[in-house]
C-alpha cells in the first residue's frame, strides 16, 4: 500500500500547477533553471559583496540572492518529485516553495515604487501615515505567508472538507493578498506622476528618474503576470489530477514562472538596480536623499560670513600649531 493511501500525509488529489513532474521532461528543464539561478544568485552575491566594502550598502541585491536560493531549492525538490513520485514530504514542501519564493521580488517592486513616490511627491512620500502603513502591508503579507505555508501542510494532514475548505479559504486569501501587494507598486508609482509636481522635488541614485520608472514599471507587468497567473488558479474551481485544466499544464507553469523570473533577474542585473535605486544611509531618519556631508555643505554655506571666516581661521591656527 502507498503512502498516499495509508497516511496522513496524503497526496493531493486535486491538480495542481506544473502537474507531477516527469524524468524525461521537468529534470532537464529545472536542471537548466537551477543553473540559472544559481548563476544570477552568484552575480548577486558578488555585486552586494562589492559594494558593501565600498560602503555602498543595498540589501535589495540580498533579497535577490534569498530569491534565488529558494528558487534553486525550489527546483532540487522538482527533481526530487520527479525521482520519488510517492514522497509526500517532497511533494508538499515542493509546491510551499513554487508560491513562496518570488515574495522577494514583490517586496522589491514595492520599495522601489516607494522610493519614486518620496522623490518626486516628498510631501506625500515622507508622510508618517504612508510610511506606517507601508509598514502594515509587510505585516500583512507576514501573516498571509504564514498562512499558506502552514495551510498546505495542514490540508495534507486531514481528510474532513471542511478543514479541507478552511484550508482552501487561507490559500486564496494568501495568494490573493500577493497579488495586492504586485497591483499597490504600479499604483504608487502612477500616483507620483499623476499628482501636481512637487516644489522640492529630491533624486537619489543614478540615472534619470523616468529610466527607474520604466524599469519598475516592466518589472511591475511581469510580477502581475505571475501573481495574476497563480491567483487565477488558485480561484479556478478544484479539478481532479486525472482531469487538470489548460493552465495547469507545464508549459503554463514554466512560462509564467520560472521564465518571468529570469527575465526579471536578467532586468535588475542589466539596468545595475544596486545603482539606480540605491539612497543614502539614514535617509528614511532624515525624510530626505540629501546626503549628510551634503546636508552639513549647505549648513556651512548658509552661514553667515563671519562664522565661515571664524572657522577658517580656527582651521588655519590649528593647522600652524601642527
Amino acid at each position: 500500500m502507498s503512502q498516499a493511501t495509508r497516511g496522513p500525509p496524503y497526496a493531493p488529489t486535486t491538480a495542481g500547477l506544473g502537474g507531477q513532474p516527469t524524468l524525461s521532461l521537468d529534470v532537464p528543464l529545472c536542471a537548466v533553471f537551477l543553473l540559472l539561478y544559481l548563476c544570477f544568485g552568484t552575480v548577486n552575491a558578488t555585486i552586494f559583496v562589492r559594494n558593501l566594502r565600498r560602503g555602498h550598502k543595498f540589501l535589495f541585491s540580498w533579497f535577490l540572492v534569498a530569491f534565488c536560493l529558494l528558487r534553486i531549492i525550489t527546483c532540487a525538490l522538482r527533481i526530487a518529485w520527479a525521482t520519488e513520485p510517492r514522497n509526500i514530504q517532497v511533494i508538499i514542501t515542493a509546491n510551499i516553495f513554487v508560491n513562496v519564493g518570488i515574495i522577494f521580488v514583490y517586496v522589491i517592486n514595492l520599495f522601489f515604487a516607494y522610493r519614486i513616490l518620496c522623490a518626486r511627491q516628498p510631501e506625500i512620500g515622507w508622510s508618517r501615515i504612508l510610511h506606517y502603513g507601508l509598514v502594515a502591508l509587510l505585516v500583512v503579507m507576514m501573516i498571509a505567508i504564514f498562512l499558506l505555508i502552514s495551510m498546505v501542510v495542514f490540508s495534507s494532514y486531514t481528510l474532513s472538507s471542511y478543514y479541507l475548505r478552511v484550508a482552501r479559504d487561507c490559500q486564496l486569501f494568501g495568494l490573493t493578498y500577493f497579488t495586492f501587494i504586485v497591483a499597490m507598486a504600479p499604483v504608487i508609482l502612477a500616483t507620483s506622476y499623476i499628482l501636481p509636481k512637487s516644489s522640492t522635488p529630491q533624486h537619489f541614485g543614478k540615472g534619470e528618474m523616468h529610466l527607474k520608472s520604466i524599469i519598475l514599471a516592466v518589472s511591475c507587468v511581469l510580477c502581475a503576470l505571475i501573481a495574476g497567473f497563480k491567483a487565477g488558479v488558485t480561484w479556478s474551481h478544484p479539478r481532479p489530477r486525472a482531469d487538470p485544466a489548460w493552465f495547469h499544464s507545464k508549459a503554463c507553469f514554466y512560462c509564467f514562472g520560472f521564465m518571468l523570473e529570469i527575465i526579471i533577474l536578467t532586468l535588475f542585473l542589466v539596468a545595475e538596480i544596486d545603482q539606480r535605486f540605491h539612497i543614502p544611509n539614514g535617509s528614511t531618519k532624515r525624510r530626505s536623499y540629501h546626503s549628510h556631508q551634503v546636508e552639513e555643505a549647505e549648513v556651512f554655506e548658509s552661514r553667515p560670513d563671519t562664522a565661515r571666516e571664524a572657522s577658517v581661521e580656527s582651521a588655519m591656527s590649528e593647522k600652524e600649531s601642527v
